[in-house]
């Protein structure tokens, strides 16, 4: 008994130390033997991280497991992954691992692939990036073979876990994408008959030339499908299909042969209860079945026969029936009745081209409101053929009463509709209108519409279409949102392609409203920001943005009474519109405005992130003080005006950024300004500036100030204004201003005053002033006056001294021509004297009736040219003493 134990003992030591000991002896050698078969089999770039081999985890068999693998195709698909996974794990008898270097085969009975993406791709060449076998002469075999070794495939189980799966055809334009994908089968691939077990669960998503048939619907496929490997010939046997909640069952088989493929396919819904036909929809869509009743019966039957090839796909015959059906959900008021669906999709030549669906009729009815449609769809596949008859009312709020929707716009509001239509969707996308052919009429009343785009829901209280070939006459459309009222008509050229493929709408309106109010066109746009030290943590800002919709292509008539735009009231507003690219062009527009008008030409762009503008204005005999109150660009660009009152005219044309509620972004904005007072005074109490500055000049009066006709020019940009150098006189007096001021209140001005000298009499003393013996308003001193500081904190600088300076020195240079002159005469009086000139004749009338004692003193030269040259000098002369005589 103990020899049983220790033989029992020892034969378990052995299996676990070979255990253990086989990844060390086997691993290299497989992973050696699988880069020589990847490399002679596969035209590819291969890798992964790790790769194991192991014996515990799939005991009794062998795993070898490739951890993080890719699979990228070189050209002409270079770069592009064809397949990757976190796990690639290939089951093996532990048998097999002695044939590593024996050159047998290895046997695969068993392979499990985990969390892989698998990405199909066939351009619009026919190029299949899966296309990466190597060729070769040897008939192809069920294994993959170098000159050492090789693997054979005799799978008995195979599973796809978590996996993702996507198919993009550029030359069909078909892409299939299936997620969440779990699949599995268990069969004897090593047999040349037999069957396979599948159980297959996804999300599928499939579109085909731009058309969506299926957005993540779930999809459970359990079929028995019996191989005959040999004939390459799949049969279905017992099996079943949930597309969302919707049952099939399926019969037939597929074959593949060397050229071309074959099916025989016929599948049904296996019950005919209505309620399969809201199973079709998505489970997001159409909520829990429970509990919903219904009447009538829903019938899907199909026939799929022929070859699929370049040139072929199989004949069609696919039936969806409906008759005298309803149904009802628990929880709403409302019951669908009437409801009749007989609709079939047909190809009988298998040209692709031929595919066809024919609506022979789809009816329902809500309460009293019966709504029915007609029609068939050629070229199904490649340019449909819409021939469309729609005819009903329905009264939209009802859909939510009966049917679960979840819709961002409530639906409310009558629709009456009465129409044709017959359009290719090739000339939709050429814009070719002139082939879309439609007639008839539709109407909608007490329609609210709300859209993130506006702040305020817009009520149409009636909207008349006529659809005419070619175009589509707006009769008349009424609607009212916030303050906003408006009336319109028109035409649309292109509606149904505004519907269909959403391209802009195009057309020509002519707009009246009696108040139209800009808040009513903002939206509130929401900013989360993410804080680095807490990322899961938000903030959210909300402020108002007018938004251009982005899908207008208009030209727009406009007449408003009055339009409000933030504070300011413009009345009598007419003009022209063009939106396009969410840009709104303004042309030839016209408004009364601050008391007097004004004219706009220009255009509004929100297509960026920073709204953008470029205008030119022209106001003529506007308010003065008004403009100041309601424009924050005047009171940036002409912080005076706040003091004046009257009218001006003025032309501006400016550019720049807008905020988000489209006011300008003042230190963004560049250009030019003209302006022209008209009738204007000053209050100089009304600003700082004015007020340091007439405290200043004390003799001008401010207030007296006339401004009338003057005209400035200004230019600003990156947040400076420059005021260009003009003059304007006062009471005689000339003044010249420039200078600049910044958007940030700083000012930087020069005044230069031209004054007359009277205004200084009292500043040169009274010594100078008796020496001038001249009228001092023949004098004009230029008085400089620097302006610094703020706006609301002005420092005023009056340089007195400088004009006091230049008049005293005017005064002086006038006295010293005149006495130079006086001298200058002096001396050619003595001059020709001295030098013989005539003697003049003794005045004899001086010494007649004199007294005896008086003496009689004759000047000399010498005291005579003295007192000139004094005087020339700026000396006084000593007055002669006339009590001495001539005697020395």
């Amino acid at each position: 008994m103990k020899k049983i134990f220790k033989i029992v003992g020892i034969t378990l030591v052995v299996l676990i130390v070979a255990l253990i000991a086989a990844p060390f002896l086997f691993k290299s050698q497989l992973e050696d033997l699988l880069k020589r078969s990847i490399n002679e089999n596969i035209n590819a770039t291969v890798a992964w991280e790790d790769f194991d081999l192991t014996l515990f985890s799939s005991f009794p068999d062998a795993a070898v497991q490739v951890k993080n693998f890719s699979i990228v195709n070189k050209e002409p698909f270079a770069g592009d992954t064809l397949a990757s996974g976190e796990l690639l794990q290939l089951d093996m008898g532990v048998m097999q691992l002695f044939k590593t270097s024996s050159g047998n085969p290895i046997a695969l009975d068993a392979i499990k692939l985990n969390r892989a993406l698998i990405n199909i791709k066939v351009d619009s060449l026919g190029n299949a990036n899966y296309d990466i076998a190597k060729e070769s002469d040897t008939p192809e075999q069920d294994t993959i073979a170098d000159n050492s070794g090789s693997f054979k495939f005799d799978i008995q189980h195979y599973e796809l876990n978590d996996s993702r799966i996507n198919y993009l055809d550029e030359s069909t334009k078909t892409y299939l994408r299936l997620s969440e994908v779990n699949h599995e089968g268990t069969g004897d691939f090593s047999a040349a008959v037999s069957n396979l077990d599948t159980k297959t669960e996804a999300l599928a998503s499939f579109n085909f030339d731009g058309v969506n048939y299926l957005n993540n619907n779930k999809i459970k496929l359990d079929a028995l499908i019996e191989m005959n490997l040999p004939d390459q010939r799949y049969t279905f046997k017992e099996n079943e299909l949930l597309v969302n909640q919707l049952p099939l069952v399926f019969s037939g088989f597929v074959q593949i042969n060397e050229t071309n493929n074959e099916l025989a396919l016929a599948f049904e819904t296996p019950s005919s209860d209505f309620k399969n036909f809201l199973a079709v929809i998505p489970e997001v869509y159409a909520k829990n079945l429970d509990g919903v009743t219904t009447t009538g019966n829903f019938t899907v039957n199909g026939k799929i026969n022929g070859i699929v090839d370049e040139t072929h796909i199989p004949q069609l015959d696919i039936q969806v029936k409906s008759n005298n059906a309803s149904f009802k959900y628990p929880d709403l008021p409302k019951t669908v009745e009437d409801i009749v669906i007989d609709m079939q999709i047909l190809n009988e030549t298998g040209i692709v081209e031929d595919t066809y669906l024919r609506l022979g009729n789809l009816n329902l009815r809500i309460d009293q409101d019966v709504f029915n449609a007609k029609g068939r769809i050629d070229r199904l596949t490649t340019d449909p053929l819409i021939d469309l008859a729609l005819k009903g009312r329905l009264n939209l709020a009802n859909l939510e009463k009966a049917y679960p929707l979840e819709l961002d716009q409530d639906l409310n509001g009558m629709l009456t509709v009465d129409m044709t239509a017959n359009f290719d969707m090739e000339s939709v996308d050429k814009e070719q209108y002139q082939n879309i052919k439609s007639s008839g009429t539709a109407n909608l009343k007490d329609f609210k519409y709300v859209s993130p785009e506006l702040p305020n829901p817009l009520n149409i209280a009636a909207a008349n279409v006529k659809f005419n070939p070619g175009t589509i006459t707006l009769e008349n459309l009424t609607a009212q949102t916030g303050k906003t009222d408006l009336s319109a008509k028109g035409t649309i050229e292109n509606l149904i392609p505004f519907l269909l493929s959403k391209q802009d709408l195009k057309g020509r309106f002519s707009v009246n409203s009696q108040t139209i109010s800009l808040s009513d066109f903002s939206v509130i746009e929401t900013e989360t920001t993410t804080s680095a030290e807490a990322k899961t943590k938000t903030a959210t800002s909300k402020q108002a943005s007018i938004k251009i919709p982005s899908f207008l292509d208009a030209g727009i008539d406009f007449s408003a009474g009055k339009v409000l735009y933030d504070n300011i009231t413009l009345s009598n507003v007419k003009g022209n519109i063009t939106i396009k690219d969410e840009t709104a062009s303004l042309n030839n527009v016209q408004s009364d405005i601050f008391g007097g008008a004004i004219a706009l030409q220009g255009n509004v762009s929100t297509k960026n992130a920073t709204p953008t503008f470029g205008m030119d204005l022209n106001l003529k005999s506007v308010d003065i003080s008004k403009s100041f109150e309601g424009l924050e660009m005047l009171q940036q660009f002409a912080p005076i005006a706040k003091a004046l009152q009257g009218a001006l005219n003025t032309t501006i044309s400016l550019k720049g950024n807008l905020s988000d509620d489209l006011t300008p972004v003042l230190s963004s904005l560049g250009g030019n300004a003209l302006a022209q007072l008209l009738t204007v005074k000053v209050d100089p109490e009304k600003m700082k500036l004015l007020n340091a500055l007439d405290g200043k000049l004390d003799f001008i009066n401010l207030q007296s100030i006339d401004l009338s006709n003057l005209k400035t020019q200004l230019s600003f940009n990156e947040g400076l204004v420059t005021v260009k150098p003009f003059d304007f006189n006062v009471k005689g007096i000339n003044v010249g201003v420039s200078g600049t001021h910044s958007l940030e209140n700083t000012i930087n001005y020069v005044l230069n005053l031209k004054v007359p000298g009277t205004f200084f009499g009292s500043k040169i003393g009274s010594t100078l002033s008796s020496l001038s013996n001249t009228d001092l308003d023949k004098y004009t001193v230029d008085l400089p006056v620097n302006l610094s500081g703020s706006f609301t904190s002005p420092q005023v600088n009056v340089n007195m001294q400088q004009a006091v300076t230049s008049l005293t020195q005017q005064i002086v240079a006038t006295q010293k021509g005149k006495l130079q002159q006086q001298g200058e005469d002096k001396i050619k009086d003595v001059l020709g004297g001295l030098l013989g000139g005539k003697k003049t004749a003794q005045d004899t009338s001086a010494t007649v009736n004199k007294p005896k004692d008086s003496v009689v003193t004759k000047p000399t030269t010498t005291t005579v040219v003295k007192d000139v040259l004094g005087g020339l000098f700026g000396k006084k002369s000593k007055a002669a003493d006339t009590t001495k005589t001539g005697n020395n």
